[in-house]
């Protein structure tokens, strides 16, 4: 099963975007996952090709129309079980939780909202599930989905040269990564750790996780809400 990604879309030329370099591009190019931009534009009826209105009861800035946005949603949905998710502020936050969760699928159908939001009789029409990337604004939803992307194909089976890579990263474990070193052994008179150079794994394992404990209770408290997580391996 090839991963696809549909992305709805009024700058389809802003796909794949960076995902066409690198080990993202590499895999793209076997065939290890496809991405299909939408133009919505595409589905509008009248003559000027419109895809906004003005909000219902007054106020700045534009909607986007639930008829043009519905009738782009029917037309790549394809029966499959593919999520619709709408990239928005307002969404629940995006977590590696639901990142695996979503590279586990067939596949995703993405809309990238522009102007002031979409219509919610869409949202709702069409059972949206909003997803948010952060707590700030952005010009639109395309940046935020090639995010999400971004985080969901670097773990499809074979991207990554090493998938034990995708394994010890930060929020993996509920916990933020531990430092890196490499050579040279000293730096500007910094050694490496002397614990990683040590040759026991053991021991090498117990700093590591010591480490991430530390830097997630010191950088992100919230994270430590699982008793598990603090354990010493």
């Amino acid at each position: 099963m090839t991963f696809k990604a549909t992305v709805l879309t009024l700058y389809p030329d802003m796909f794949p975007g960076h995902l066409g370099h690198s080990l993202a591009g590499r895999a793209l190019e076997r065939g290890q996952w496809q991405i299909e931009p939408v133009q919505i534009r595409d589905f509008a009826t009248d003559k000027h090709r419109s895809v906004d209105d003005t909000p219902a009861g007054g106020g700045a800035g534009m909607v986007l129309k639930p008829d043009v946005l519905a009738a782009a949603i029917d037309d790549v949905s394809d029966g499959g079980s593919r999520p619709r998710l709408l990239m928005s502020p307002r969404g629940k936050p995006l977590t590696q939780e639901r990142v695996r969760d979503l590279a586990q699928g067939e596949g995703v159908i993405i809309i990238c909202g522009r102007f002031e939001g979409v219509d919610q009789r869409v949202i709702d029409a069409r059972n949206l599930e909003e997803v948010s990337i952060g707590d700030y604004i952005l010009s639109g939803g395309e940046p935020a989905a090639l995010t999400l992307l971004d985080a969901v194909v670097r773990i499809l089976p074979g991207v990554m040269g090493n998938d034990l890579s995708g394994v010890h990263e930060s929020f993996e474990g509920g916990l933020l990564e531990h430092p890196h070193y490499t050579r040279p052994q000293v730096w500007e008179q910094r050694d490496i750790p002397a614990v990683l150079t040590s040759g026991n794994h053991k021991a090498i394992d117990t700093w590591r996780h010591e480490q991430a404990v530390a830097l997630t209770r010191e950088r992100r408290p919230d994270l430590l809400e699982t008793p598990a997580q603090v354990e010493t391996k």
